[in-house]
């Protein structure tokens, strides 16, 4: 399929630049795929809209700080520098702009500085040298990485919104963000109407926002992620699909997950890899039966799996619908479901 198939104009007023207190009382865009039929809902109505013996399965990885202010050195340049992924023994993939060259270094404080060991083409990695630990780093400098697309600076409410209330293990650099519309009082009254709630992790990275640039989409290459399924989870799993109970995929990371499982194991089972599934449409899903997700940019690697789980013409009318009825889009913004 051709890039400009996932190419849709766009108001950017609609861009929400921070949550809806509470988080639940976000718009929820319902889309049943057997009747074709779209009806406007909220998250709080979710227990209304799944049945008794289905499964909500959430991420629960954490976003870290990782966005830190450093200084270059000699020039004294100011820069802001990403903490993408521990590699171990000090060493971590990051994201930087600007000019830099092998052995460069970057003051962040007085205890701490990282000393550029690869820039080319296929990324930048640095040793940093901190007489605190990095994560340490994080907590008392770092600011959280919101998208480029929420023209404002991080704040520190931030730190409380860009997180899931279920956000466990870190090593994200993005939220999951059709959980941010999770609470307590919600997960409550869905256990109430007899629908259980598990976890997968799967650390969100560049990957998933690597920009697509081929014009034939199945040209793209898409970057690994770190996840984990539980064999608790994956008994769960089971257990649902067994008794007749829908799997409903809160967030296309926990569907990349699961399909991750199934395409490597071929049953749903215990596992921990580095996922590289690229779903586009045409795709089969082995084990998702419903999913929750946040609206995506255009020309993106989530708007294609959305749209091969509900096809590309179905999501082209939703968003259309949404953007009439001012919906409020991308991370911080409403959400839609198909089952």
């Amino acid at each position: 399929m051709r890039l400009s198939e996932f190419d849709f104009p766009f108001d950017p007023s609609l861009v929400a630049l921070q949550p809806l207190s509470p988080r639940d009382r976000a718009r929820l865009l319902f889309l049943d795929r057997t009747t074709q039929q779209s009806i406007h809902h909220h998250v709080t109505d979710l227990p209304s809209l799944l049945k008794p013996g289905d499964l909500l399965v959430v991420n629960d990885t954490k976003v870290l700080a990782a966005r830190v202010p450093g200084i270059k050195r000699p020039t004294g340049t100011p820069v802001d520098v990403l903490f993408v992924k521990d590699l171990g023994a000090g060493r971590w993939e990051i994201m930087v702009k600007g000019s830099f060259r092998v052995g460069q270094a970057i003051d962040f404080d007085e205890r701490s500085h990282a000393r550029i060991v690869k820039r080319d083409a296929s990324g930048t990695e640095v040793i940093v040298e901190s007489s605190v630990p990095v994560i340490r780093l994080f907590e008392e400098r770092g600011a959280m990485p919101l998208p480029p697309y929420i023209k404002r600076a991080p704040t520190q409410e931030d730190h409380h919104w860009y997180q899931t209330v279920f956000a466990k293990h870190g090593g994200a650099i993005a939220a999951p963000t059709a959980g941010l519309h999770l609470t307590e009082e919600l997960f409550q009254r869905l256990r109430n109407a007899g629908i259980e709630v598990v976890t997968v992790t799967l650390h969100v990275g560049p990957g998933t926002f690597k920009p697509v640039t081929t014009e034939q989409i199945e040209d793209h290459q898409i970057g690994g992620e770190v996840f984990h399924v539980s064999e608790d989870t994956a008994g769960t799993i089971i257990r649902t699909k067994r008794a007749g109970g829908r799997v409903v995929a809160v967030g296309t990371t926990v569907v990349r997950t699961l399909e991750t499982v199934m395409k490597e194991k071929g049953e749903m089972a215990p596992l921990s890899g580095e996922s590289r599934l690229f779903i586009t449409p045409g795709f089969e899903f082995k084990i998702v039966d419903a999913l929750m997700t946040n609206f995506h940019l255009p020309k993106t690697t989530l708007l294609m799996l959305v749209s091969a789980f509900a096809s590309t013409d179905r999501i082209r009318s939703a968003y259309e619908e949404a953007v009439k009825e001012r919906y409020r889009f991308y991370s911080y913004g409403d959400a839609m479901l198909i089952v």
